[in-house]
């Protein structure tokens, strides 16, 4: 297993190294530093002189990838690739193109606790919930139960995020006046400002997963194992719980470890519009201001997170099927 670890990490770098440079191309094939600078200065008189001050001020004046200036190693060091893009390998964000130019990796640490507290509890109750109802619906399978709950759930799916939350917002906060209608507070105050966000996103979820989990234990159910187990005369909750769940269970990591990286990088949609300060709204208020240093370094982050989750559910296949062996 180690090796297949060490492996897959190998190749992990590669990808890092390529989404790295892939989008490093891209934004300054689209935007050049100038057009950064007029970007983020604003206004309609720009004298070249406000530009460069912006670029020297934020260290876009050097070459992009080769700087004939230098000599020695400082000609590749000493340009814009290697301190804005070789430098997120080592986790090294630097600072933001706004003109207040935060430290994003600052930026990063505090608002990546935000967000865990509003996607921990939503990534375990979307997990139970949605495997709860599954089951439900796999045990009364071929009835109405059956049948209007995958109509529930086909309803739900069909649904925009935007609506639960225009909806949530106006009966809870407006009309019953039950929790804010948005903000954030630290420490136990934040719990009234993040339970609604939390059940509207379960909400907004429940029907596309559910609905996933009913077809994988259906597929289950007809299989030989669970005729055995049947025919030993063990009762339905029981072949449900204690052989089809089991066995459904690697559909099931994959589905829920694809997810985590959202756990960490925050809902862009649902921290919008609630006024919670993660990193969901830190891609959205970096996005809206142009700000592409930003946006660079979470493209980058939700790459790492991407293949570190990755490697997380191949381990997990072998501790719920000993069957797995990873090579």
């Amino acid at each position: 297993m180690i090796n297949y670890i060490v492996r897959r990490l190998g190749y992990g770098v590669l990808i890092l190294l390529g989404v790295n440079l892939f989008t490093f191309v891209l934004f300054f094939t689209v935007n050049t530093p100038d057009d950064m600078a007029r970007l983020n200065i604003g206004g309609k008189r720009i004298t070249q002189e406000q530009i460069q001050k912006w670029k020297a001020e934020r260290g876009y004046d050097k070459p992009l990838y080769w700087n004939d200036r230098e000599e020695g190693p400082e000609k590749l060091t000493n340009t814009i690739v290697w301190e804005r893009s070789v430098s997120l390998l080592a986790l090294d964000f630097g600072r933001s193109d706004a003109r207040n130019a935060v430290d994003i990796g600052h930026e990063i640490r505090t608002r990546m606790w935000v967000s865990l507290q509003l996607a921990v509890p939503l990534f375990v109750l979307q997990v139970f919930a949605s495997t709860a109802f599954a089951l439900l619906l796999v045990f009364f399978r071929n009835s109405r139960i059956d049948f209007w709950g995958v109509v529930l759930c086909v309803l739900m799916l069909s649904i925009s995020s935007l609506f639960y939350i225009i909806v949530g917002q106006f009966l809870f906060s407006r009309l019953f006046k039950l929790v804010p209608i948005s903000g954030y507070a630290p420490g136990l105050d934040a719990v009234k400002f993040l339970i609604l966000p939390v059940l509207l996103s379960l909400l907004s979820r429940l029907g596309g997963e559910a609905r996933l989990y009913r077809a994988m234990f259906l597929e289950e159910i007809g299989k030989d194992y669970v005729r055995t187990a049947r025919a030993k005369g063990l009762a339905e909750h029981v072949v449900l719980f204690r052989h089809v769940l089991r066995n459904a269970m690697i559909p099931i990591i994959t589905s829920a470890g694809s997810y985590l990286p959202y756990v960490f990088l925050g809902s862009l949609v649902f921290e919008s519009f609630f006024g919670i300060p993660g990193l969901g709204a830190f891609v959205i208020e970096a996005i809206t201001g142009q700000d592409f240093a930003i946006v660079r370094s979470m493209v980058f982050l939700g790459a790492v997170l991407y293949i570190a989750s990755y490697v997380l559910i191949d381990i997990l296949y072998t501790l719920v099927d000993p069957r797995v062996r990873l090579g």
